[in-house]
């Protein structure tokens, strides 16, 4: 029996540019499956019937076009199932993409997914799991949780150009909050800025927050940025890009196969997506997913 693939388009995604590639990408995929559904919504509603539908007439693969958020509902969707993911690229911040090595530009992307099918390379990575909620990237809370919410609420600019953004108005309100720890052998009690809990290693359209994140080493990493003040936070974020920020004084990391987070009440986002408030607990679900490779 051959591949039964569906292509997942969200055509707002990247202000429309995931309906204008859609054409095309499906047309390279159909060279290399037996079916392929073009699976076209507008909302997460629609968009989980239609994939349910798909699966249950026997889908092996989903293509995603979309940004992270398009990317977090269809790792909803296959976690734990033998349906491997491909994703193209073309939202405003790609974390998920990149983390999986996936080229920039959504053309490129697509020939590395039809390279994947033609040789049916796939392999299996970790996740991160909050209660029945999964997620491929970073989980957030504190300072980077409110300029995610920032971030979202603004509708300019794009890019990585709106996070940065929303990093400086949100300077104005940060105020370091108690925050506990606990992992399988840590616990750390502090007033912290902001903490990430890490599968892969970027959030926020490209920024390394757990730079030696690994989607397949059974573990999570954790980034702790304690008290700081406006001023060392704001000398601070530019080393953010690089990764540098880890050799900071009041930045702690560790690694762990289950964390709590608690202490306040500030908001989580994971895969930039609202996941309540604190307390949450996390933990790492090794080879949950199977990814084209």
């Amino acid at each position: 029996m051959g591949v039964h693939a569906a292509l997942a388009v969200h055509p707002a995604s990247g202000k429309g540019a995931a309906a204008r590639i859609a054409g095309s990408v499906a047309a390279r995929l159909r060279e290399h499956v037996d079916r392929l559904d073009v699976l076209s919504a507008n909302t997460v509603e629609e968009s989980r019937a239609l994939m349910t539908d798909a699966r249950a007439a026997g889908l092996d693969v989903l293509v995603v076009v979309g940004g992270d958020g398009a990317a977090h509902q269809a790792v909803q969707f296959c976690a734990g199932t033998d349906v491997a993911l491909g994703v193209v690229p073309s939202g405003t911040g790609n974390d998920f993409a990149r983390a999986l090595g996936v080229p920039a530009d959504p053309l490129a992307a697509t020939e590395t997914i039809a390279a994947a099918l033609a040789q049916g390379r796939t392999r299996r990575i970790d996740l991160g799991q909050v209660g029945g909620t999964w997620f491929g990237t970073v989980l957030c809370a504190g300072f980077d949780a409110m300029v995610n919410e920032r971030a979202n609420r603004m509708r300019w600019p794009s890019g990585r150009r709106r996070y940065d953004l929303a990093v400086v108005a949100g300077l104005a309100a940060l105020r370091p909050r108690p925050l506990v720890v606990r992992t399988e052998s840590d616990r750390l009690e502090l007033d912290a800025t902001l903490v990430a809990v890490g599968n892969t290693g970027w959030y926020g359209g490209g920024v390394p927050v757990c730079p030696d994140a690994r989607p397949d080493d059974g573990v999570l990493d954790v980034t702790v940025v304690g008290r700081a003040t406006r001023s060392q936070l704001l000398r601070m974020l530019p080393t953010l890009r690089t990764g540098r920020h880890l050799r900071h004084p009041a930045v702690r990391t560790l690694r762990a196969r289950e964390v709590s987070l608690s202490g306040s009440d500030w908001p989580a986002y994971a895969d930039g997506e609202s996941l309540g408030r604190l307390p949450v607990s996390i933990r790492c679900a090794p080879e949950s997913l199977t990814v084209l490779a």
